[in-house]
This record gives C-alpha cells, sequence and structure tokens, in this order.
C-alpha cells in the first residue's frame, strides 16, 4: 500500500470552507454539515476546510470543534484532504491542532492569534511553536492583526512542518515582496500561497499576476456551479466568461456583502439555506442578514446560475 501525497502536492482546485450547521436549539447539526461537506465534495471540491472562519471557528466549543472535523473526516473518506482550523493563543492552538490530528485531519489554516498585536519575533514563535506541537502541516493565515514582513514569511517557508501562507490582507504590494523573499530565502522549499480574501473571486486576475493560483471560495459553499465556471474559466484564460461571471455576480455579490458587519460568514449561511440545506443560523455574536439582503442574495444566485449556464432552484 503507497502512502498518500504531501499535502502541498494535494491542494490544487477550489477549496471548499462549508458552513457549521446548528439546529433549531442551537446545537450542532451534525447529519446537516454531514450533508453539506457530501454535497461540496460530490460538486467538485478539491479540498474541505472544516471549521475555518466561514465556519465559525470562533463560536465553537473544542468539543463541538473535534465532532466536526471527525464528521468531516468520516464523510469525506479520503477523497480529498480535510484541513482544520486552529487558533486562539499558541496552548490552545496547539491543543485544537491536537484534536484535529486525533480526528483524521490532514493539515491545519493557522487562524491569527487572539485579539493581541504582537511583533515579528513573537508571531514567528507562535506559529513556529505550533508546527512544532503537531504533525500536521500548517497554513499561517495572514490577516488582520497577524501581518508579516517578508523575512518572517520566509523563516515560515523554512520551518518544518510550515506548508504556505494563506493571505486575506490583499496588499499586493507587499505580497509580492513575500513571494520574492521566500523565493530567495527558502530556495528549493516548495511553499504554497493562497488568496483567502472575502469572495476572493473578485481579485484572482490579481493574485493570477503574482502567481498566486490557489484561493478560498466561500461561493462555493453555497453556489458550486458558479465557483467552477469562475474556476475553469480563470484556469483556462477565458477572461470573457471571468469577467461576465465578475460584473454580472461578483461584483453585487461583494456589495451585498459591504451591507452589513459579519456578512462574510452570516451571507453565506443564508446562501446555503436558500439553495435547500437548512444549516441554521449563526451564532452570536453574528447576526442575520436583513431579510431585504436575504432576497437580494436570491436573486443574485438566480443571476449567477444563469450566467454559468446552470439550471436554478435547489441542489
Amino acid at each position: 500500500m503507497t502512502s498518500a501525497p504531501p499535502l502541498a502536492d494535494r491542494l490544487d482546485g477550489l477549496l471548499f470552507f462549508p458552513v457549521t450547521a446548528y439546529g433549531p436549539d442551537g446545537a450542532l447539526n451534525l447529519p446537516a454539515f454531514r450533508a453539506h461537506v457530501r454535497a461540496g465534495v460530490d460538486a467538485g471540491a478539491a479540498a474541505v476546510f472544516a471549521c475555518c472562519g466561514t465556519g465559525e471557528f470562533h463560536a465553537l466549543t473544542p468539543e463541538e470543534f473535534r465532532d466536526c472535523v471527525a464528521a468531516a473526516v468520516q464523510e469525506v473518506a479520503g477523497r480529498v484532504p480535510v484541513l482544520a482550523g486552529a487558533g486562539y493563543g499558541t496552548a490552545l492552538a496547539a491543543r485544537y491542532a491536537r484534536l484535529a490530528e486525533a480526528a483524521g485531519a490532514d493539515g491545519l489554516l493557522a487562524m491569527p492569534p487572539y485579539l493581541v498585536v504582537a511583533g515579528q519575533a513573537g508571531l514567528l514563535r507562535h506559529y513556529t511553536d505550533l508546527a512544532a506541537a503537531t504533525a500536521l502541516p500548517v497554513i499561517v493565515y495572514q490577516r488582520d492583526n497577524a501581518v508579516f514582513t517578508p523575512e518572517t514569511v520566509a523563516a515560515f517557508a523554512r520551518t518544518p512542518g510550515i506548508i504556505g501562507l494563506k493571505d486575506g490582507l490583499g496588499d499586493l504590494d507587499l505580497l509580492q515582496r513575500i513571494v520574492s523573499a521566500v523565493r530567495t530565502g527558502a530556495e528549493g522549499e516548495k511553499f504554497l500561497y493562497f488568496n483567502g480574501l472575502p469572495t476572493a473571486e473578485l481579485t484572482g486576475l490579481a493574485y493570477r499576476g503574482l502567481g498566486v493560483r490557489l484561493y478560498s471560495s466561500a461561493v462555493f459553499a453555497f453556489a458550486p456551479e458558479v465557483a467552477t465556471a469562475f474556476h475553469r474559466a480563470l484556469e483556462g484564460g477565458d477572461d470573457r466568461t471571468v469577467n461576465r461571471l465578475i460584473d454580472g455576480f461578483y461584483r453585487p455579490l461583494v456589495e451585498l456583502r459591504n451591507q452589513g458587519r459579519g456578512y462574510a460568514v452570516s451571507l453565506v449561511k443564508a446562501g446555503v439555506r436558500l439553495r435547500g440545506t437548512d444549516v441554521g443560523p449563526v451564532r452570536p455574536p453574528l447576526g442575520e442578514p436583513a431579510p431585504e439582503h436575504v432576497e437580494a442574495l436570491a436573486g443574485l444566485i438566480e443571476r449567477g446560475l444563469a450566467l454559468a449556464g446552470a439550471p436554478a432552484g435547489g441542489r
């Protein structure tokens, strides 16, 4: 029996960030979560990132986190890699890493540390200590209070167990300098880059200019037909289709998302419900989108499906 290829060689294609499902009583709804994960993999997801930002990592207890990751691993059954979030301070991040490892995950997305704004030396130690605490490969997430210098990212690339950087900041000047620093300061190391901005498709062409092909697709969670059509066009250099979907779907979606705080998660969850899977509401402190915004989202989904040449209606 041959071993599976390294995780860095398996991450290629649409990356699926499922929402976490809750029942009417607010508790986890694992059957609905399993159905959501199964639908995403059946639709062509190349990897499942469970209990990350879109999956409300911040709102889950360690036990809920463990159960969700285990459910995703069982549902995927080895068809694609499963990665899980890990965050807060170093000790808790390591605890979540061990829970994910025990649940069978293939890797980790390391979220920013909780609340603190730290210097580069402290950030470097936090992520290197996390990588040393687990056998799982780690992708570091740059955003908010975790912003790195090129030299720090080059040090990450030289650290055993850290395999990539997900950029949720959107500073392309900084990212170009990071890519250059890793290329010259960690020569020979395979290091992955991901566009991790909300609605990453909108900036797909710009990130492609820096050689960044991988991206997280929140749209895939509720409209995989649209996300797949966009990804196919972007990969194939079909700029006409890319621009048609940006103009008719993705730009209006971003403008709608910007209408409310927390909509990067709650609007995605509303979209999943609109497509026929009852994953429940978001947990506090996030709130539900306004009814008129949900109605606008429903119209956008129909438009996106039409632009992608997919049938309307539920999945």
